[in-house]
């Protein structure tokens, strides 16, 4: 079978609607564009338990759509495999039984091929719907949006990380080129002491997490107007960086030694000189000195900070700077020194789908910005990521502040 054919989304009939159902053909299509050039194979690969294979997120958007829009909401509508109900459930503890995280490479049943039929029954009811008129469902289905762009960019994450373990260095786009390289000057803004407002204003789409609308107190502060370069990394690892503990908090130092971290992740001596080479989607590549730095963790983040005399913003200070002054977007997620706690009088929506986000509020920290793989229109000013201190697989960087 042809999967480039049998996973196009826009080459199927054009039904007349509103633009919520052209958003939710555009945002379906842009996932299987992206496992379109894998085989089954590479489909299949969990490389890691915190990953998932390409063809589990093909899955779990789907589930998203059929569980908490279609069953509820459109009468007489058919599942399309009650077994998809347990196996293809994230983390909606709610909702029942689901497959254990660590064990979704197990699954070579059902097939990719099953799985875009999956995904076909599902955008016929989606698509019945909302040209039916979605009224009071359409915030419930713009988050269901939001999520499989959220699954987007894991695909990429995944798919790195699972390419990266095979020794032949499989390349997944040859023509894929790192985010624009920053000049080598790096300036400093300043920003006033005062009472701000921070978190989403209720215009457009915005997570739980957003919200509520706070006031937050900051004293004077300065921040970069670009994220740390390669080269300046590669200066840390040279002045022994990662074999200085005053430089590391206790369970950086803990979680450095033990997995023996020497670099960044996917970075590795070129032919075993000074020069580094990353892995990246388009295969081994060389380092460039002027790229952001990316693929740290918070621990990496935060020592390199400590090294340079600098700190890491808070996301509050990360963004009342971002409505000030221009900031690196669309390279790498940027590491804050914010815990993710729930802002003042947060509280999740009622039933399963509140377990969106609240119920990870805890053992997290927050990154700012967006990345090269975040989807277009996906990210804002406000928007929250977060990942455990140790994670590094994502596309995560740097940018340093201090005290003005």
């Amino acid at each position: 079978m042809n999967h480039d054919q049998a996973i196009n989304l826009s080459t199927a009939p054009a039904v007349s609607g509103t633009p919520l159902l052209a958003r939710y053909r555009e945002v379906r299509a842009a996932s299987e564009a992206i496992t379109a050039a894998l085989s089954d194979e590479d489909c299949q690969l969990q490389s890691m338990p915190d990953a998932s294979p390409a063809k589990w997120h093909l899955a779990h958007t789907s589930w998203f759509f059929e569980t908490f829009v279609l069953v509820p909401h459109l009468p007489g509508y058919a599942c399309f495999d009650p077994s998809y109900a347990m196996l293809f459930n994230s983390y909606y503890v709610a909702l029942g039984d689901r497959h254990p995280r660590p064990e979704r490479g197990m699954l070579s049943r059902p097939s990719r091929v099953e799985i875009v039929a999956y995904r076909r029954h599902v955008d016929a009811a989606m698509i019945r719907l909302i040209s039916a008129g979605a009224g009071p469902l359409s915030e419930l289905i713009e988050l269901g949006l939001h999520h499989e762009q959220q699954h987007q960019e894991l695909l990429h994450m995944d798919i790195l990380h699972a390419f990266s373990r095979n020794p032949i260095g499989p390349v997944y786009d040859a023509d894929w080129q790192p985010p624009k390289r920053a000049a080598p000057n790096q300036r400093w803004h300043t920003i006033s002491a005062g009472l701000y407002r921070i978190g989403h204003e209720g215009d457009g789409f915005g997570f739980d997490n957003e919200s509520p609308l706070h006031r937050v107190w900051l004293e004077h502060f300065r921040i970069a107007d670009r994220l740390v370069s390669a080269g300046a990394y590669q200066q840390f690892i040279e002045d022994g960086g990662y074999r200085r503990p005053e430089l590391w908090l206790s369970d950086g130092w803990d979680a450095a030694t033990h997995a023996g971290w020497e670099a960044p992740l996917y970075w590795q001596r070129a032919f075993g000189e000074g020069d580094w080479q990353t892995f990246s989607p388009a295969g081994l590549r060389s380092l460039h000195p002027d790229e952001a730095v990316m693929h740290i963790s918070y621990y990496e983040a935060d020592a390199f900070a400590r090294w340079a005399g600098a700190r890491l913003p808070t996301e509050a200070e990360w963004e009342i700077a971002a409505r000030r002054v221009t900031q690196a977007q669309g390279i790498g997620w940027q590491w804050t020194s914010s815990a993710y706690s729930p802002y003042p009088g947060f509280a999740p929506a009622p039933g399963a789908v509140g377990e969106y986000n609240g119920k990870f509020m805890i053992n997290q920290m927050v990154l700012r910005g967006s990345a090269w793989a975040t989807p277009s229109g996906h990210a804002r000013v406000t928007y929250r990521n977060f990942f455990p201190p140790h994670a590094r697989w994502m596309m995560s960087a740097i940018r340093l502040a201090d005290q003005a």
